[in-house]
């Protein structure tokens, strides 16, 4: 007697493939075109894309980059909507693609256009000890969003075309940072300093804004592993870039919310009112702390904190439609100091800013702490 029940089981799942493609996937049919405008957002995605595709090898990822970055990159190296004497640090962060670019195809106008970048940056107006502006808008300001923008940008510039400026600029622009935005009971770090202390939402004292907010952290965090990785093993500064990565991990691990594994807009004050979990800030952290171990600049058991904070991501900000699009939850859409309307860096401030889904700053940092994890 033949048995027919199998008939009515019901097929298993198909096999997915892994998390940073299935975001890359849903990032490309969201946004064929990533953005409309040069901008450091679009950054964040190609660069997360970027990564996925040097994992995975396929071209579908290469295109997606290749093409968003042409419709900016003009046969002479000049940058579509790009401005230079806008002097806005952000403005650097999509030039991170252009190095790839280059390697592949060796088509001049790529390393023109990252010759354009670095040029803003020699040019770029300066703190009294040399830190960069985070806007000519903001005078007198080092922000931490600005190192991420800036210091991976420079490391590899001078790596690729033997540029010894570019990393004395890069290593003093993050210790800088440092040093003028650290707490010393904490570790965290401050999101801005006003070398002037004329801002209102900087200390008269010490010139530091008055929160730690995790994106901005996230920011820095991922500038450090990102410079080590292309800062030469013998770079007479390296061992205090490294330190830095040392003392800060300890520090955000530390604030890491035991019972969700992620963290919290406001990093050091998760039990009060108004306060939530916030993913942008979580991938990088997560993304942070992976490569960190991978590359050996962290110790092996913080490799726990990073798979406890993945494994937060996906249950706390994921989420699969229908159709299986997968989409990412809970990012602040933006943050700063100053402005108009003014942005007083108070803890009502942060938690009051919109929180969306989708962004790119979040996914472009969910590809990056996906791809790390799937390398381990």
């Amino acid at each position: 007697m033949v048995e027919h029940s199998s008939l009515n089981q019901t097929p298993p799942p198909p096999i997915q493939p892994p998390w940073s493609e299935r975001m890359a996937n849903a990032a490309a049919a969201r946004y064929p075109q990533a953005e409309s405008k040069w901008c450091y957002e679009a950054g964040v995605l190609l660069k997360g894309v970027e990564q996925v595709w040097l994992k995975s090898g396929k071209a579908c990822y290469w295109e997606y980059l290749k093409n968003n970055m042409d419709q900016f990159i003009l046969p002479d190296g000049s940058i579509r909507t790009y401005r230079l004497d806008e002097y806005n640090i952000d403005q650097i962060n999509q030039g991170k693609l252009l190095f790839t670019l280059f390697e592949q195809t060796g088509e001049e106008r790529y390393r023109l256009a990252a010759e354009l970048l670095r040029k803003q940056l020699q040019t770029h107006p300066r703190t009294r000890e040399g830190g960069f502006w985070h806007k000519q808008i903001y005078p007198h300001q080092l922000w931490l969003d600005g190192v991420y923008m800036s210091a991976p940008f420079l490391v590899e510039f001078a790596r690729r075309f033997d540029e010894p400026q570019a990393y004395a600029d890069a290593v003093q622009e993050i210790l800088l940072v440092e040093e003028h935005t650290r707490d010393e009971r904490s570790g965290l770090l401050y999101h801005g300093w006003d070398e002037r202390r004329q801002q209102s939402w900087a200390d008269p004292e010490t010139g530091r804004s008055a929160n730690f907010w995790g994106r901005a952290i996230g920011w820095y965090m991922m500038a450090l592993v990102d410079s080590l990785e292309f800062l030469p093993p013998e770079y007479p500064r390296r061992d205090e870039i490294h330190a830095v990565l040392q003392r800060l991990a300890p520090a955000v691990i530390k604030v890491q919310d035991q019972a969700s594994g992620v963290w919290f807009q406001v990093l050091d004050q998760g039990a009060r009112p108004g306060n939530y979990l916030e993913a942008s800030a979580s991938c990088m952290f997560a993304y942070a702390l992976a490569k960190g171990v991978r590359l050996g600049y962290l110790p092996i058991e913080l490799l726990k904190a990073a798979q406890r904070a993945y494994d937060g991501i996906l249950n706390a900000f994921i989420k699969v439609d229908d159709h299986g699009l997968v989409s990412l939850t809970g990012i602040c859409f933006g943050a700063g100091l100053g402005g108009k309307p003014y942005r007083d860096g108070s803890f009502q401030y942060y938690i009051n800013e919109k929180v969306v889904a989708d962004d790119h700053k979040g996914t472009g940092a969910f590809m990056f702490a996906s791809v790390e994890m799937e390398r381990l």
